[in-house]
């Protein structure tokens, strides 16, 4: 009984330290910061990227927005600049090829004052590999995994010789914990980022630099209204799996520098990664899922 009882005690806990995500200890900078610190975002134009551009705005961050689609970029400046009183620096990039990599590269080994990198820009395809066109698959996996270790890369120098904190986000997915048929290099490619984030983190250790995964799960953007996903309608998911990209991202930044690099928002969605963790459970899981997701 008392073994079963110490058993029940340890589960308990170990899920409530998974379940709970306590807040951070980020030094977010005061008003007053000079010179105020900068935060370079990919894939800025929409959704949770535009959400981290105006939430680090609002916290006192000039901002580096980077994305493929400029009148979009330029727009959100303009609206951010006008409310904050910020500056903003539009840099027009696609993130998926080595040109544009190259070009913002170049721009961040120059950012004196470069305190946090979000590497967000992103997209999902739908079909079986055997079927998709393989020049999108290619882009793919280069957004997601060569751009932000490049990026990544080309920031830390200089995080780490001003010796102050500084904070790298990669926007990866619950999906890294999942095997969905029809999206094998989405979630290969978001894994990795888990993984990058986890291992990166351990070798930053004591450096003052914080490094974060962010797993969110459904999130209200455009990124369901692409092409790719046209014949995947949004609203065929029940409401209560789908989170506002504003509150996806207030969840991010309230957890930077909490000692955890993997964060996933929402209860639910934690309660799901902790059961893909499981093995019998997530087996299981992933039959469901793919019955329900099949394309």
């Amino acid at each position: 009984m008392n073994r079963r009882l110490l058993f029940i005690g340890l589960a308990t806990s170990a899920a409530w330290a998974l379940l709970h995500t306590p807040r951070g200890r980020f030094p977010w900078p005061s008003r007053n910061t000079t010179p105020r610190p900068v935060a370079l975002i990919t894939g800025a134009s929409a959704g949770i990227g535009a959400e981290y551009a105006r939430q680090l705005a609002a916290r006192g961050f000039d901002l580096a927005l980077v994305a493929r689609r400029a009148d979009r970029l330029y727009e959100l400046a303009q609206s951010l600049e006008a409310a904050h009183g910020v500056h903003c620096e539009v840099i027009a990039a696609d993130l998926a090829h080595d040109e544009g990599v190259s070009l913002v590269e170049a721009r961040i080994r120059t950012m004196d004052a470069l305190a946090i990198l979000v590497n967000n820009a992103g997209f999902g395809t739908i079909g079986r590999l055997v079927n998709v066109d393989p020049g999108r698959q290619q882009e793919m996996i280069y957004l997601h995994v060569m751009a932000p270790m490049r990026l990544t890369q080309a920031a830390l120098s200089g995080m780490m010789e001003r010796r102050r904190h500084g904070a790298i986000i990669n926007v990866a997915s619950v999906a890294a914990y999942w095997r969905f048929v029809g999206n094998v290099n989405y979630v290969a490619t978001k894994a990795y980022l888990v993984a990058f984030s986890e291992g990166l983190q351990i070798e930053l250790r004591g450096s003052g630099v914080h490094v974060q995964a962010l797993c969110p799960g459904f999130t209200r953007t455009e990124f369901h209204h692409t092409e790719e996903f046209k014949k995947r309608r949004a609203r065929q998911y029940p409401d209560f799996l789908w989170m506002s990209a504003e509150e996806v991202v207030r969840q991010s930044l309230d957890a930077l520098g909490n000692g955890r690099v993997v964060v996933v928002p929402g209860l639910f969605y934690r309660a799901l990664v902790l059961a893909l963790r499981t093995p019998v459970i997530s087996e299981a899981l992933t039959r469901i899922g793919n019955l329900l997701f099949r394309s």
